[in-house]
């Protein structure tokens, strides 16, 4: 299969290259910058990622060109551009400010790698260098205002380089230069779509588990739902899968996701496990303790399920591309590792089958769509593992998670049922997710929980708020709602809502959710802050 070969430097934005080109239908690989796969016939093509280092100082990262150049068509991004104008002659220095934010291009020379864009693209640059000289049989392509060499191409090599990032979507012609690059320079053919990756995995499924059977693990989330319905189409009746109660789920949610797996044909085991849960958090304050005892306590519960099952050999995960992509950092040394049956497969002797461990959370959706599971799993929030714990700031008990699901209920639904109409770079980012809606005059209308990434409400159980009902003093709970956007949660911004809408949603959980009587909006952005409260 063809594919596109990403190196990746360091960028917080890698992801977001790799997630741009198989939107457009091509596949691609990210890897560490200092593991190309060296005599893979199937690549055609090479993207170098940016980098937060410096291609000049003592602790930048090189790779060997020999191993690329003359070989493959390369695209140099932000830092890949800086280093390949670095290594083959050219200069980069600091610039006395960090460049940052949108910019316009002005176009120096046709070129196919900017076919197609509009007069004065915008661009959005990040770097705190700048090539100031370009190496001898380089020439620049195009400027913006206050960058020279913002684009550059080799004289008579297929060697591209730009100094902003068209990977992000406030670069307006960035998929654009992308489908230049993959399509036309290196010649893809744009085969990677939902209905071929069904196909293919299927088939590998079939060959890899033969007539033994799976147990997977179920969430309710989109990735395990999606891998469920794959594997049940690839093995049918040979997969059982087991969703855990821990008591800590979203209001009704046990009961609403066997209904829906039901419908979808799944062999589901349904196991009630929320008394065990809460008797072995009773009195626990500390995260990470609470963390460790769900996790210690889910694979109790799923293995006493998994040895009722015989003739089981494999365990299935929802494992997608960037659980593997951040289970590694740049020098190679893990710091992520953590799955929801962590430690089972060794455990229990079970071999591992995991159907989207090439797939982005968009493709997953997409593929979803594909096997006509119903729109309401496919767009679902991601949710913690630990469930309403690590929403619950203190210890846990039957009635602080009661306080907890009736808020968040009110909280999810009033994201669901309010609709708001969105135009211009909006739109297009929403669309971008993946969000199925009509544009209309330029417009398209969209829920507010369609236009988030995250979403949900947390308890500060071990607060107490003054308040005044009717003409009683209270004394109860404050509860925090917290809704943020994002691409794919390694960075997230707090999401702008309606004043209107927090006011009304506000006022319901006033009213309805006995033991609160304050309501607050959680503004703070990732980092400094993290998603999660615990």
């Amino acid at each position: 299969m063809e594919k596109i070969i990403i190196l990746d430097f360091g960028s917080q934005t890698t992801q977001l290259i790799g997630r741009r080109v198989r939107e457009l239908n091509m596949f691609c690989e990210i890897v560490p910058y200092n593991k190309f796969p060296q005599n893979d016939p199937d690549v055609i093509g090479v993207i170098l990622s940016g980098s937060p280092l410096s291609c000049y100082a003592d602790d930048a990262f090189h790779i060997d060109f020999d191993m690329i150049r003359g070989k493959y068509p390369i695209l140099g991004i932000c830092y890949g551009a800086q280093l390949m104008a670095h290594t083959f002659g050219g200069k980069v220095e600091p610039e006395g400010t960090r460049e940052y934010g949108r910019a316009n291009l002005e176009f120096m020379d046709e070129n196919p790698l900017l076919k197609g864009f509009a007069p004065n693209s915008q661009v959005w640059m990040s770097h705190g260098d700048t090539i100031t000289r370009l190496p001898e049989g380089f020439h620049v392509i195009a400027s913006t205002s206050t960058v020279k060499y913002a684009a550059y191409a080799a004289d008579s090599e297929k060697i591209w380089g730009v100094q902003y990032h068209p990977e992000v979507f406030h670069s307006i012609d960035g998929t654009l230069l992308l489908k230049n690059f993959v399509v036309d320079i290196c010649g893809g053919h744009q085969d990677w779509s939902p209905a071929v990756f069904v196909d293919q995995t299927v088939k590998e499924i079939r060959e890899q588990v033969g007539d033994d059977k799976v147990i997977l693990g179920l969430s309710g989330g989109v990735d395990s739902s999606v891998a469920a319905v794959l594997l049940n189409k690839a093995i049918g009746d040979h997969l059982t899968c087991i969703f855990v109660n821990n008591g800590l789920l979203r209001k009704n949610e046990f009961s609403d996701v066997l209904r829906d797996y039901e419908c979808l044909g799944l062999n589901v085991v349904g196991v009630d496990a929320s008394q065990k849960f809460y008797s072995e958090l009773a009195g626990v304050h500390e995260p990470e303790r609470k963390r460790k005892i769900i996790g210690a306590g889910f694979i109790d519960v799923f293995e006493a399920e998994a040895k009722k099952i015989e003739g089981a050999r494999f365990l299935a995960q929802g494992t997608i591309y960037p659980d593997r992509i951040e289970s590694l950092n740049i020098t190679g040394k893990v710091i992520k590792s953590h799955h929801n049956v962590g430690g089972l497969p060794e455990k229990m002797g079970l071999k591992l089958c995991e159907p989207l461990k090439w797939l982005f959370k968009d493709e997953v959706r997409r593929v979803g769509r594909s096997l006509g599971m119903p729109e309401h799993l496919i767009t679902r929030h991601p949710f913690p593992g630990p469930g309403l714990a690590v929403r619950i700031l203190g210890d846990i008990t039957p009635e602080k998670v009661r306080i907890l699901q009736d808020a968040d209920d009110i909280f999810i639904k009033g994201l669901r049922e309010w609709k708001t109409k969105l135009s211009g770079e909006e739109a297009r980012r929403v669309l971008q997710a993946g969000v199925p809606a009509d544009m209309k005059d330029g417009e398209i209308e969209v829920s507010l929980y369609d236009q988030i990434w995250q979403a949900g409400a947390i308890l500060l159980s071990d607060v107490k708020s003054v308040g005044v009902m009717g003409d009683e003093r209270t004394y109860e709970n404050p509860v925090a709602l917290r809704a943020v956007t994002s691409a794919d949660a390694m960075t997230a911004d707090w999401a702008k809502l309606p004043y209107e809408f927090l006011a009304e949603v506000s006022n319901k959980i006033i009213r309805n959710v006995k033991g609160v009587n304050r309501v607050c909006y959680d503004i703070s952005s990732k980092p400094p802050a993290t998603i999660e409260w615990e």
